[in-house]
């Protein structure tokens, strides 16, 4: 005889928080080198810091876009050479 455990609210919540973090990092958005033409895929993350330090230049927030930059340049150095080398 076996016996069947019933799933509580807080296992559906942990299954369904578990297949939303697979799913967002798996979302791929592209961003371009306007010098060199040159694109990549980034993952969300990477998309919202490369968008973050884009800003600060504008902003001329240089401290904060030196901070993004060395963030940046450890999360994903490929894109770093192509985008903000």
């Amino acid at each position: 005889m076996t016996t069947k455990k019933q799933a509580t609210t807080k296992d559906i919540e942990n299954l369904l928080n578990e297949d939303y973090k697979e799913t967002m990092t798996d979302i791929k958005l592209r961003r371009t080198n306007p010098y060199s033409g040159q694109s990549i895929a980034l993952t969300l993350q990477e998309a919202k810091l490369h968008d973050q330090i884009k800003q600060d230049e504008i902003n001329e927030n240089y401290d904060d876009m030196q901070r993004g930059l060395d963030k940046f340049s450890r999360l994903n150095a490929k894109a770093y050479m192509i985008l903000l080398d």
